[in-house]
């Protein structure tokens, strides 16, 4: 570490203490970001872990949607973006109302899939299109949208959220991706939103052939973020928290990973002893990595990057998150 680091290690501890605060950190950070963290993990597992702690100050080294996530659980904390600009685009593909323009195709995708709703829509188009038919929000959105929506879900619980609704039909926002992996896993009609995730959307089955003739021993983890034919060629399907937890109980010693390269920290910290090599190594996601030690103290320093959630959507949003929890 250098004497840098280490000067700013400390400074943000001090103030760590002083201002009873607890440092939040996704999986897919900085090295030094996850190192200084009281806690690493899935966005909606730390908020919901921070809302039990007895502290006064939340600092989410993430993205504004998480930090929104903390907001909605923990009302009465102070919640801090060390980053501002940290945002995640897939969150900003869907808006309740007044669309912005995002890129509708994607590479590979001439033909897209049946029930895939046009970009330039709004989420209450889509509820007026399909009238009655319950809004499945992934975590992975913004409060404004989980506020309009009928329940949330995880990567790893989506297709446990869609069984527990009624009818035959899930409208499934933002990420298609995601939603046509539930839909192979359900017999109800799956509705996708034109969504995804830049860092997982890339890859492609041509990755996945030359990761495994480079590693013909390594099993292949991907996050259900990928399209559906790279889902379908992986040894296992899950979450980021699902692939610590499988890495770790699994025999195997080699690990092909297929989500954002922030993990392969932990992964390695975790487990020394087994080897771990990304899918691709330009699955790095920009906004992610904003975080740094000197934007953590002077968001401290300077209690900038406030994110508070208003009551008349928090309460709402709130409500779709605790239906998501309360499914056993």
């Amino acid at each position: 570490m250098s004497p840098d680091s280490a000067s700013l290690q400390k400074q943000i501890l001090e103030l760590k203490e002083l201002k009873r605060a607890i440092i939040l950190s996704h999986n897919y950070q900085r090295d030094e970001v996850q190192d200084i963290a009281d806690f690493v993990g899935d966005s909606l597992e730390l908020s919901r872990l921070a809302a039990t702690k007895d502290c006064d100050m939340i600092v989410f080294c993430g993205v504004h949607f998480m930090a929104e996530s903390a907001s909605i659980l923990s009302p009465d904390k102070t919640v801090l973006l060390p980053e501002d600009e940290a945002l995640c685009p897939m969150a900003d593909m869907i808006q309740v109302d007044s669309p912005r323009p995002v890129r509708r195709s994607y590479p590979g995708f001439d033909n897209p899939p049946p029930y895939v709703f046009p970009a330039e829509f709004t989420l209450r188009d889509i509820k007026k299109k399909y009238p009655g038919v319950p809004v499945v929000a992934y975590v992975n959105t913004t409060a404004e949208v989980k506020a309009e929506s009928d329940i949330c879900c995880t990567s790893a619980n989506v297709v446990k959220v869609i069984e527990s609704l009624p009818g035959d039909e899930v409208i499934c926002i933002p990420d298609k991706n995601l939603s046509l992996w539930a839909a192979k896993n359900t017999k109800k009609k799956v509705i996708s939103w034109d969504g995804y995730c830049n860092v997982h959307e890339r890859v492609s089955v041509e990755d996945v052939g030359k990761a495994r003739t480079e590693h013909p021993h390594a099993l292949v983890l991907a996050h259900p973020e990928c399209r559906i034919e790279v889902l379908e060629m992986a040894d296992h399907v899950t979450s980021t928290s699902g692939m610590l937890r499988y890495a770790h109980a699994s025999d195997a010693q080699e690990f092909i990973i297929g989500t954002e390269v922030g993990l392969m920290h932990r992964l390695r910290k975790e487990n020394p002893e087994k080897d771990f090599y990304p899918l691709r190594k330009d699955m790095i996601c920009p906004n992610m990595k904003k975080t740094t030690l000197k934007s953590i103290l002077r968001a401290f320093l300077e209690n900038i990057s406030v994110v508070k959630v208003p009551e008349e959507i928090r309460v709402p949003a709130k409500r779709a998150l605790d239906r998501m929890l309360e499914i056993k």
